[in-house]
């Protein structure tokens, strides 16, 4: 059986856009609830997105170092699948709000230059051992400020043992994801800005070209 990459189109904050991966065949709709973002959307805004999202495509709201009160604010208006931590959010800050708003989560990330493959390693073994509802952890490239950063980080970096486990992010577009999967074959696959005509603002054409892009990976398994 060919295996499947799932994808995540992250940053949406337009009907249109959401409804052009929905139709593309996106498993994963990302929305940003970190207000320094230019993606940023306002709970409300989201709600009223993710209301004409089919079942069995999954929902995720992305945190920046926030409150446990924070978090329950955002899903008391709108239905997230998942938490997706992006900041500097410990183990046990990660578990304490998943258990606190009753949500599984992943955990971004972002790899610096000189970190290892025991570094990562590290990382996936402190995070599922804290909590029970860490789903796995996601893979940016590191810039001093959070959120998408538009870059690729070294991919080699990533431990063979773990690939098929993590969310692959940083710098991705329909040019280089193919590569991207048949070098890692990770779980799943994230994009934001290489999917945009602009901050925020995604491009249907390229939202499609990507997805063909991760099926070619996947078909010559």
């Amino acid at each position: 059986m060919k295996r499947r990459t799932r994808i995540k189109i992250c940053g949406l904050t337009r009907p249109q856009d959401v409804a052009a991966a929905v139709a593309a065949g996106a498993d994963a709709l990302g929305f940003v609830f970190y207000n320094d973002s230019p993606r940023y959307i306002v709970p409300e805004a989201a709600a009223g997105l993710i209301a004409q999202v089919p079942a069995f495509v999954s929902t995720v709201g992305l945190f920046v170092n926030a409150k446990m009160q924070d978090v329950a604010a955002v899903l008391a208006q709108v239905p997230l699948s998942l938490l997706q931590f992006h900041g500097d959010e410990s183990p046990a800050e990660c578990a304490a709000i998943a258990a606190a708003v009753r949500r599984p989560f992943i955990r971004a990330v972002r790899v610096k230059p000189d970190m290892t493959a025991a570094d990562l390693l590290k990382y996936e073994s402190e995070y599922q051992a804290a909590s029970t509802l860490c789903a796995g952890l996601l893979f940016d490239t590191y810039v001093d400020s959070y959120g998408g950063s538009g870059k690729v980080f070294d991919w080699s970096l990533i431990p063979e043992n773990i690939a098929s486990r993590i969310v692959l992010s940083g710098g991705l577009n329909a040019q280089n994801v193919t590569d991207a999967i048949r070098q890692i074959r990770p779980h799943a696959v994230d994009v934001s800005s290489g999917v945009e005509a602009g901050k925020g603002i995604k491009d249907l054409h390229k939202i499609r070209a990507f997805i063909d892009a991760v099926h070619v990976a996947d078909n010559s398994n």
